[in-house]
């Protein structure tokens, strides 16, 4: 991602139910498959569109182990300006990770490798990147009904994170970035409300050259396999895009999305 993971996208996969219901007296099975696919309003990523404020389509698919570790594949559509390049029209997310539970704490650590396939090279040939790696660890507890997150995410030093990409021969740069999240479900019925608070430090590529909040408040409801989100969010940066759109505007994403 240009600005990584509001990942929709990532969010419906961790939380996908298997497809195939098991028998009561079977074991558990060692793997498991869950995939979901999306059409969201605006494709938002640490609250900055990748789509010029247009409908995106993502989906992606989850293979999990009993002992906890996992990897993942998630891909969206998005709009050429996410790379210095200004070729790109999809992401696409390598993931993998380990999640485990103790004392009520769920600890998750993993990495994610965002590709954006179809790039051209730089002005200087290859030295010019798109793709970022981005290690990230995350804590969650149950407060009652509500599900408190913390994230960290930390991308080391690389020439993609370069405001230039390596096209210029700029230095290469990191990023970091910390994010809270609420959530809870509304009892007896299909509701479940959300909400977000996350800051970027840069200057890097996915910091938009310089550092910045997000944040967002949410809401979905469920019918059978199919979500229905809407969110409100909205950003103090600015960005913005060649068709002279602010990316970073505050606004309101909608979603439909299916899980299998």
């Amino acid at each position: 991602m240009r600005f990584s993971k509001l990942m929709i996208g990532v969010c419906a996969l961790a939380g996908a139910t298997p497809a195939f219901a098991q028998d009561e007296t079977e074991p558990a099975p060692e793997i498991t498959v869950s995939g979901s696919a999306a059409v969201v309003s605006d494709y938002r990523f640490r609250g900055i569109s990748q789509t010029d404020g247009n409908f995106a389509v993502q989906a992606g698919i989850t293979v999990s182990h009993a002992s906890g570790f996992y990897a993942s594949v998630w891909g969206s559509s998005v709009d050429d300006y996410v790379t210095v390049h200004g070729s790109a029209n999809q992401e696409i997310d390598l993931i993998a990770g380990f999640k485990t539970t103790s004392g009520g704490v769920t600890f998750d650590i993993g990495a994610v490798y965002y590709l954006y396939p179809g790039t051209k090279p730089g002005f200087t040939g290859d030295v010019s990147k798109s793709s970022i790696f981005e290690p990230y660890a995350a804590v969650s507890y149950g407060i009652g009904p509500v599900t408190a997150k913390a994230t960290f995410a930390y991308a080391p030093k690389q020439t993609s994170l370069a405001l230039d990409q390596g096209q210029l021969g700029g230095p290469k740069q990191d990023n970091a970035y910390l994010a809270g999240d609420l959530s809870t479900s509304i009892p007896n019925t299909p509701i479940s409300l959300t909400a977000h608070l996350g800051h970027t430090w840069g200057p890097s590529w996915l910091g938009i050259g310089n550092e910045y909040t997000d944040w967002s408040l949410g809401a979905s409801a469920t019918w059978k396999s199919l979500t229905f989100g809407v969110q409100y969010v909205d950003t103090d940066g600015d960005y913005i895009t060649p068709s002279g759109k602010n990316a970073s505007k505050g606004g309101v994403v909608g979603s439909v999305s299916v899980s299998f």
